[in-house]
């Protein structure tokens, strides 16, 4: 069911790889309309769509991916080897995204990263650990909680202590925000989608073979590699802006 020279699913690094484009591709019009090079009206519309697809896609997969981990560990593991695993893997994405708190803290004058995508996916999967081996309660409680993410989408607060969770207080603005509500919801439903469409490794449904094509590989390369390429594509984005448009 894998190719045999590809020890992975390739659909999934190379689904995760077309985010990665999404993400970088928005990422330099945001650019462009920071540095008021290009103005574009990014939070609406056709630009919205996209950036809140690039953002679902990745995020599905997260929890698509969170399956898969488990089937592989948990044949070689004990269940605290296993729960420490994830546990250990969550605080340190959790911490990468503190230490991009610290830094936009520092150079931004404002909007701030409070809570962005890698504490949403570091505190998720130490959350979703006893969900993993669900199923359908998986997809229930995700379209729950997505449902009570975009209602609470509409409302402002006056605290501010559960941002994160979902509470968004009145005159926030962060440039990256992605409160566990939804999106914790939608990593469940990934973890819907692995143990329906994955169980113990496997397709439960036929695929050709495109590892072979050159364009594949080049988006799987990516899939392959979402941390480092999200940690170091806005510092060359902006290099590369500051030393050829500015």
């Amino acid at each position: 069911m894998v190719n045999k020279s590809y020890k992975r699913l390739w659909e999934i690094d190379f689904l995760r790889g077309i985010a990665i484009v999404m993400m970088i591709a928005f990422h330099i019009l945001y650019d462009f309309n920071y540095f008021d090079i290009y103005k574009l009206s990014l939070y609406s519309g056709f630009f919205l769509i996209f950036a809140s697809l690039s953002a679902s896609i990745f995020i599905l997969l997260v929890g698509i991916s969170l399956t898969l981990s488990y089937s592989r560990a948990k044949k070689v593991m004990t269940k605290k080897q296993l729960k420490l695993k994830f546990i250990k893997r969550g605080l340190k994405i959790f911490g990468l995204g503190l230490l991009i708190t610290l830094v936009s803290r520092i150079y931004l004058d404002e909007g701030f990263i409070v809570f962005g995508v890698l504490h949403c996916i570091g505190l998720s999967i130490i959350l979703a650990y006893p969900f993993l081996h669900f199923r359908n309660l998986n997809l229930v409680i995700g379209v729950i909680l997505v449902i009570a993410g975009v209602i609470l989408k509409n409302l402002t607060f006056d605290f501010y202590w559960l941002a994160w969770l979902g509470f968004i207080p009145s005159q926030f603005y962060s440039v990256d925000y992605f409160p566990l509500l939804p999106w914790f919801g939608v990593i469940l439903i990934g973890i819907f989608l692995g143990n329906s469409l994955y169980p113990n490794l496997k397709r439960r449904f036929r695929l050709k073979d495109l590892y072979r094509l050159k364009v594949i590989r080049i988006f799987c390369f990516l899939g392959q590699h979402p941390l480092i390429i999200y940690y170091i594509h806005q510092p060359i984005l902006l290099t590369v802006i500051y030393f050829v448009l500015l």
